[in-house]
């Protein structure tokens, strides 16, 4: 395990991350068919792939919140 504290912004980017990861799957999955000439799948299943774009935007909002609260720590230390 680490010695760090965990930090403000680091929950969303870990939130991020696996929402990512769900949306590359699924982008996968509803990409395999069409490559390997099968049916196409459902609708629903089209839209799990924008997870991707989602979870890059839960991300991105953790890292700047951890910027924002580093700065502030800065600040009050200086």
């Amino acid at each position: 395990m680490s010695n760090e504290t965990s930090r403000t912004g680091d929950l969303l980017v870990c939130i991020g991350a696996i929402v990512f990861l769900v949306g590359a799957v699924g982008t996968l999955v509803t990409v395999a068919p069409l490559l390997l000439g099968l049916d196409r799948l459902p609708m629903p299943a089209y839209f799990v792939s924008m997870l991707m774009g989602v979870g890059f935007v839960i991300a991105g909002a953790g890292l700047l919140t951890s910027i924002a609260a580093q700065r502030r720590q800065a600040r009050s230390a200086a």
